[in-house]
C-alpha cells in the first residue's frame, strides 16, 4: 500500500469487510483523482477511496472512521469551486459513486427516490419520457450528484425560475459520522412533526454526515424555450433588459451574461465562430417559457422592441433546437474553456439592484491590476456572478460584496477555500449555534475536517 500509517492493514481490511474488497481503491490515479474537486488548493493525499455499494456499506465504513478517528470526505461528482472534496490530509474519501439506486417515478405524486450517486443528467433523462423534471440545471450536469448538488443546495442557470435544491427535497437518507442512520421526510407534502432536519443537512457540505438518498419533488417539463442572445455596451444594458424580460409575454426561466474576455476563450478553445459579426463587451442569454397556446408573434414583437433598446449592439433569436444548443453552448463552456488559465475562482452573490456598482468595483480592480481579470459570467437574474482572476484577492472582493448587502457564496459552498471568511458573512452568534449543531451530530470531528466551520473567522 502506499501509505505507512499504523495498522494500515488492517484499517483497509476493516473496510473491505465493510464495503467489499472491490469498493477499495488505494491506486495512485484514484487517490489523485477522488482526493479534491475543481478547487487547485492542494494536492489531494488521501489514505484510501471508499465506495460503498448501499446504505448498510457507508454505515459500516463510516463505523471503522469512527472507531479509528480516522476524518472522512464525502465525494460527489467533485465538480465544487471551494474545496469542499478536497482531502490532502490523509483522510478517508468515501465516494458515493455506486449509490445508484432509482425508486419508480411517481407521475401523479411527482415525486421519486433516487440514491446520492445519480447524476444531474442521468435522472433529466429518466424523467424527461414522463414529462417530468427535477429542475436543478447545471452546466456540470454530467458528472454533478444529487448528493453533491444537495450538499451544496446548488441553484444552477434556472435558479431564478425554480429557486435552489432546498425547494425540491421532500425527504433524505442520511448517515452520521458514528454510522447512525437518519431516515428524513418522505413523499409527503406535508410534514410537521418536529424540527426541519432534512432542511439542515441541504447545503450542509457533507460536514454532519452522509446523505446516501434523497426522495425529490417534481414539476412538469416546460415546451419548449425560446432562448436569445444578446451584444451589450455594459451591465447596465444587461440589467435593462433583465427588467425587460421579467415584463415578456412569457415566463423568463434564465438570465445569463458574461464579458467578451469569456466569449473569446470559448470561441478560441472550442474554435467556434463568434455569435455577432462586432464584438461587444457583454452578452446576455435569455430564456423565455411560453405560455401553453401564446402568441409567438407577440413574443417576436417584443424581442424586436427590446433589440432596439439602449446599449443593445445586436440580438438573435434562436430559430430551431441546434441553434439553442449553441446559444447555450456559449455559456455553458465558460468555465471549462476558461480551465486551462488556471483562474482563481470565487462565486458570489449580490443584491440585483447592487449589481451595477458590484461590476464598476471589478473593473476598478482590473484597471488597478490590468488583466488581473480572466473572465466574467453567471446567472444576472438571481444576481450571482463567478468571478475569474488569475490572482485572488480574496479580501477585496469580499469587502466589496458585503458592503454591496451580499453573500461571499453563492452556490459552491464555503468548503476549504472560503472558511477563513464565514465570520464575514455571519456573526458570532450564528457560528456558535452552528459550531453546536455540528458538534452534537459529530462530537469527534471526523466528518470533513477543516471545512466551513473550522476555521477561525477573519474580519476585514
Amino acid at each position: 500500500m502506499d501509505h505507512a500509517l499504523p495498522a494500515a492493514d488492517a484499517l483497509l481490511a476493516a473496510f473491505a469487510d465493510a464495503v467489499g474488497a472491490d469498493g477499495i481503491r488505494c491506486d495512485a490515479d484514484s487517490l489523485r483523482r477522488y482526493g479534491a474537486d475543481r478547487a487547485p488548493l492542494a494536492a489531494p493525499a488521501p489514505l484510501a477511496i471508499v465506495l460503498p455499494a448501499d446504505r448498510d456499506a457507508v454505515a459500516r465504513a463510516l463505523a471503522v472512521c469512527h472507531a479509528h478517528g480516522l476524518a472522512v470526505v464525502p465525494s460527489g461528482g467533485r465538480t465544487g469551486l471551494s474545496g469542499g472534496a478536497l482531502a490532502a490530509k490523509g483522510e478517508v474519501v468515501l465516494a458515493t459513486d455506486r449509490l445508484r439506486d432509482v425508486g419508480p417515478v411517481d407521475v401523479v405524486g411527482r415525486t421519486i427516490r433516487v440514491g446520492a450517486g445519480v447524476t444531474n443528467l442521468e435522472l433529466q433523462q429518466l424523467l424527461a419520457p414522463h414529462g417530468l423534471q427535477w429542475p436543478i440545471d447545471l452546466a456540470s450536469k454530467g458528472s454533478a450528484t444529487i448528493g453533491g448538488n444537495l450538499a451544496t443546495n446548488a441553484g444552477g442557470v434556472r435558479v431564478l425560475r425554480y429557486g435552489h435544491a432546498r425547494r425540491w427535497v421532500l425527504g433524505l437518507e442520511v448517515v452520521l459520522a458514528d454510522g447512525s442512520v437518519l431516515q428524513l421526510g418522505g413523499a409527503n407534502e406535508k410534514d410537521n412533526t418536529g424540527l426541519d432536519l432534512c432542511g439542515l443537512f441541504v447545503g450542509s457540505e457533507g460536514v454532519l454526515g452522509v446523505i446516501t438518498a434523497a426522495t425529490l419533488k417534481l414539476t412538469a417539463l416546460p415546451g419548449p424555450a425560446e432562448v436569445a442572445l444578446f451584444a451589450l455596451d455594459d451591465i447596465a444594458a444587461a440589467l435593462r433588459l433583465l427588467a425587460a424580460a421579467r415584463a415578456a409575454p412569457a415566463t423568463l426561466s434564465a438570465f445569463e451574461v458574461f464579458d467578451a474576455r469569456s466569449l473569446a476563450a470559448v470561441c478560441s478553445r472550442r474554435g467556434w465562430p463568434a455569435p455577432f459579426q462586432e464584438t461587444a463587451p457583454w452578452y446576455a442569454l435569455c430564456e423565455l417559457e411560453p405560455a401553453p397556446g401564446g402568441d409567438a408573434a407577440a413574443l417576436e414583437a417584443w424581442l424586436a422592441a427590446v433589440a432596439m433598446g439602449e446599449g443593445v449592439r445586436a440580438a438573435a433569436l434562436a430559430t430551431d433546437a441546434a441553434q439553442r444548443r449553441a446559444f447555450w453552448g456559449y455559456r455553458e463552456s465558460i468555465s471549462e474553456c476558461l480551465a486551462p488559465d488556471r483562474p482563481h475562482k470565487n462565486d458570489v452573490c449580490v443584491p440585483i439592484a447592487a449589481l451595477g456598482a458590484f461590476v464598476e468595483g471589478l473593473q476598478r480592480f482590473d484597471a488597478d491590476d490590468p488583466g488581473s481579470i480572466l473572465g466574467i459570467f453567471g446567472h444576472l437574474g438571481d444576481g450571482n456572478l463567478h468571478v475569474n482572476a488569475q490572482r485572488a484577492r480574496d479580501a477585496e472582493l469580499f469587502a466589496l460584496v458585503r458592503r454591496l448587502g451580499g453573500s461571499i457564496s453563492a452556490e459552491h459552498g464555503i468548503g476549504l477555500l472560503k472558511a477563513p471568511w464565514i465570520g464575514l458573512q455571519h456573526g458570532a452568534a450564528e457560528l456558535a449555534a452552528m459550531r453546536a449543531v455540528k458538534a452534537a451530530l459529530d462530537p469527534r470531528g471526523l466528518m470533513n475536517p477543516g471545512k466551513m466551520l473550522a476555521a477561525e473567522p477573519s474580519a476585514i
